[in-house]
């Protein structure tokens, strides 16, 4: 099959190291990619949001499949476009992408098909939402409603700060994304990853992941797109994991079908867990960033026909064949993110590192440029590894940072820390 990833991150890095692996891969094309990428595939410069230009990119290269990596172009009814041409897709349509793009949707979503969450209310003006902040006090969660790369949620653990996310979102700090606010309890509990493969009708689990928002160590810090994870995820037990799928996984998907929007692709379901009861937090309609890398690391080639399976519509006939084994993520980042940060910083020490099924750099915001791998964005590579256990993932991880000559990057020692 000649295939077609669209995205340029980590996510998509390793999304094309686990489809490389499968021996009905005949050509991999990713657009528009990065310098690690370049490396295992090639690239091409198109323009992912815009569904015409796609479609003809595809029918131009003799593309099979497509699979859409980032939200943005779901958002923009990429997938819709694919469809309409006859070329197999793999995410969501526009109208199901709302699961992520409108948290105020989800919300409904929620309250129509039964699925346990955090109560919420949902404004389009200041002055009400302030309002609603002083009654019911902090700690309290400010959400944008539409899509703001993964930042646009602020947990207020004081009224002064909650008052302060809702000047920002109204004031266009999020651009269009705040234009409507989301207002929620705050959830106690720990949280986690449960990645769920949907054919609009069946539903398959392909694992569990917990990532590190937190820039700091010891989670502390402002949030980020994410500093770390680890696979599988041991608050996620098996029965938690059951009750997710029966409560929340299952009836959304009904309920989708139900609204002539059938959900195909990945559903990303973070949870909220105390004393066994998960809970919703958010939905996103495609592989978390950096989860992606642990679960590709840890299903790779089965990854494509698992997902090929999805957009076929035969996931009913699907199985995943897990090993047991951990895989574990240290993001290396660019100093100052997720504040400002310098571009174009060289990068040496890549070559000497030993990549195979259980260790991989996944570049995430890297270029070319002068025959050296530069920094092209804030979280610039995800150094990746697996093992029999957990620490011995991480153990292996850490080895190969080490072994990183970037003096204009950062990283986290203490990736995995809640589950050893």
């Amino acid at each position: 099959m000649n295939i077609l990833i669209l995205g340029s991150g980590g996510r998509e890095h390793s999304l094309a190291w686990a489809v490389m692996q499968n021996p009905k891969c005949d050509r991999l094309i990713v657009a528009p990619g990065n310098a690690g990428i370049a490396q295992i595939a090639d690239c091409a410069t198109l323009d992912i949001e815009n569904g015409g230009a796609v479609v003809s990119f595809a029918e131009e290269n003799a593309i099979d499949f497509v699979i859409v990596g980032p939200e943005a172009p779901l958002a923009a009814g990429v997938a819709d476009r694919l469809r309409e041409a006859g070329v197999l897709v793999f995410g969501p349509s526009a109208a199901a992408a709302q699961l992520e793009a409108s948290k105020s949707f989800t919300k409904e979503i929620c309250d129509a098909s039964g699925a346990p969450t955090a109560a919420y209310a949902r404004f389009t003006e200041a002055d009400p939402a302030k309002a609603y902040i002083r009654e019911q006090g902090a700690p309290i969660v400010v959400k944008a409603d539409g899509l703001a790369a993964g930042k646009g949620v602020i947990v207020a653990m004081d009224e002064g700060s909650a008052l302060d996310a809702i000047d920002d979102m109204f004031g266009g700090a999020f651009g269009g994304a705040g234009a409507e606010v989301v207002i929620e309890e705050f959830m106690e509990g720990e949280e986690a990853s449960l990645f769920v493969l949907c054919d609009g009708e069946n539903i398959l689990s392909i694992g569990t992941a917990q990532d590190h928002k937190r820039v700091g160590e010891g989670d502390t810090g402002l949030n980020t797109g994410g500093m770390g994870a680890y696979s599988p995820a041991p608050v996620l037990s098996a029965e938690i994991e059951a009750r997710a799928m029966e409560e929340i996984i299952r009836p959304t998907v009904a309920e989708m079908k139900r609204r002539g929007a059938p959900f195909q692709g990945v559903l990303y379901a973070g949870l909220m867990i105390k004393d066994s009861q998960p809970r919703l937090v958010e939905y996103n309609v495609r592989f978390g960033d950096p989860e992606c890398q642990v679960l590709m690391m840890r299903l790779g080639a089965q990854a494509m026909d698992l997902m090929h399976a999805a957009a076929e519509g035969r996931l009913d006939e699907a199985r995943v064949n897990w090993a047991d084994d951990h895989a574990l993520t240290v993001v290396m980042a660019a100093n100052g993110y997720p504040g400002s940060y310098e571009k174009g910083t060289a990068i040496n020490g890549l070559d000497g590192l030993s990549e195979d099924s259980s260790n991989m750099v996944f570049h995430a915001g890297t270029k070319s440029s002068g025959g050296q791998i530069v920094a092209s964005g804030g979280r610039v590579l995800n150094v990746t590894a697996r093992g029999d256990t957990l620490q011995e993932a991480r153990d292996r991880a850490y080895a190969a940072v080490d072994g990183i000559d970037w003096p204009d990057g950062f990283f986290r020692r203490d990736i995995g820390w809640r589950a050893l």
